[in-house]
């Protein structure tokens, strides 16, 4: 089996060596931990695993300045989803 507790500084040095799974699980653990400076980042060095789960956490409270950021940080899902609440119809509003 194998091992289920790999550290941080272990996942950083081969995230650092371009191992997109150990990026995948850093931004895993980040999310995890509510980090989202580390999850911001991860976004900022490419990971789009940090996109998918910044973008849930956006979409889901409506933060529109937030997947423009994400989306410009190259996470293309998060301007699909932006789009698609801009779209959205007001209800009951009168706006």
């Amino acid at each position: 089996m194998g091992n289920q507790n790999i550290d941080r500084e272990t996942l950083r040095e081969l995230a650092d060596e371009g191992n997109e799974t150990a990026l995948d699980r850093l931004a895993d653990l980040a999310d995890a931990a509510d980090d989202l400076g580390e999850l911001s980042e991860l976004l900022d060095e490419g990971s789009m695993r940090a996109g998918l789960l910044l973008t849930r956490r956006a979409a889901a409270i409506g933060d529109l300045r937030e997947l423009q950021r994400i989306s410009d940080a190259g996470y293309d899902d998060a301007g699909n989803e932006l789009n698609r609440l801009l779209k959205a119809p007001v209800n009951g509003q009168g706006h």
